[in-house]
């Protein structure tokens, strides 16, 4: 079994530091990195005085989880706060700046958005599942959370930790199941409101995009806000989009709001990959009947209106619930959603789109 950011922070926690705590109950640990059998990190000292003395603890860090199952190579890296390492400097609530180019990240090769006309269809369960789905097909895939109001993918991704920022000017992302991430989720405490205007929202994205090293990425997913509200306006028009994914569920309510969210793509000049039927039906353990809890075939009935392909139908299920709740999409695991996932991911692969 591949080795988990749970498995390392459970390992890390066995480090007592000499002032009591451990480097995740002191919230030290920073752009923990999980490719394949190698593993990556960076300890975030309070100081760069305390950061000299705690050499043998990086070296200790590096050698427990080297004891994990499945791990080959360890990196562990030392950096401080400070003057000479100071912290993100993404601020709360701050306004975009004025800027001449667009906000593309300049090794992103394709930014696709996913995107759905109202809450509650899923579509954040889908972002992850298809980053990880992608991942999972040999793509270098990035996921950004700009959901800014209800970032979920923090806890979907089961990553934790404050970005680390080597030089108070860039900021390094997280890393979970292949997928390179970035949240506002990350700088907020989970419980934390986000009470924000407009301009506001439009600061953070401006600087989760710009700020972010993202490095060489095929496709960058960007898991949107419901609705077409100021995220999705300045995204289409500052972010050179190559394109969206809408997810709805199949009954007329949803399908309402979908139809608005695919105009607003049409008049920002950001073409309509396709749409995805979340929770088409779902399949009783018991006696393995397919019940249609939202109805049936009403997305793929748009997609054929619209002249847009229906990527996949998923069915709604119990195990994505959980394996979402648990920090692990299950387009991570071997069973039959991972498969649904994987379809569509090879899908879009094939279609160039991804």
């Amino acid at each position: 079994m591949a080795t988990t950011q749970a498995d390392i922070q459970a390992a890390l926690e066995q480090l007592t530091l000499p002032d009591g705590g451990t480097l995740i109950s002191r919230d030290m640990l920073r752009a923990l990195r999980i490719d394949g059998d190698k593993v990556s990190f960076v300890i975030e000292a309070p100081s760069p005085e305390i950061a000299k003395l705690m050499e043998p603890l990086r070296r200790a860090a590096e050698a427990v989880v080297m004891e994990l199952d499945g791990v080959s190579a360890v990196s562990a890296a030392l950096t401080a706060h400070g003057p000479a390492a100071p912290a993100p400097s993404l601020k709360i609530g701050g306004h975009a700046k004025p800027q001449a180019g667009p906000m593309k990240p300049a090794g992103v090769k394709r930014i696709l958005a996913v995107a759905s006309g109202k809450g509650g269809v899923g579509k954040s369960t889908v972002a992850s599942n298809l980053a990880v789905a992608l991942a999972r097909k040999g793509r270098k895939v990035g996921l950004l959370d700009a959901d800014i109001y209800g970032p979920s993918q923090p806890r979907m991704m089961g990553a934790s930790g404050r970005p680390a920022s080597p030089d108070g000017k860039t900021i390094e992302p997280l890393h979970a199941h292949g997928v390179t991430l970035m949240s506002i989720g990350f700088l907020l405490e989970e419980d934390k409101a986000v009470i924000w205007r407009g301009p506001m929202l439009m600061g953070a994205l401006q600087q989760m995009l710009g700020q972010v090293n993202w490095g060489e990425l095929d496709v960058l997913l960007v898991d949107l806000p419901p609705g077409t509200g100021d995220v999705q306006l300045t995204l289409c028009t500052k972010a050179e989009l190559s394109g969206a994914i809408v997810v709805s569920t199949p009954q007329d309510v949803a399908l309402l709001d979908a139809r608005k969210a695919m105009d607003m793509f049409s008049t920002l000049k950001t073409p309509v990959l396709g749409l995805i039927e979340n929770m088409s039906f779902f399949t009783c353990p018991d006696c393995g009947g397919e019940h249609h809890i939202f109805g049936h075939g009403g997305v793929a009935a748009e997609a054929e209106k619209m002249g847009l392909p229906l990527l996949g139908a998923l069915p709604i299920d119990l195990e994505t619930r959980l394996a979402g709740d648990s920090g692990t999409p299950v387009a991570a695991g071997e069973g039959v959603m991972a498969q649904f996932y994987g379809r569509i991911a090879e899908g879009l692969v094939k279609g160039g789109m991804a």
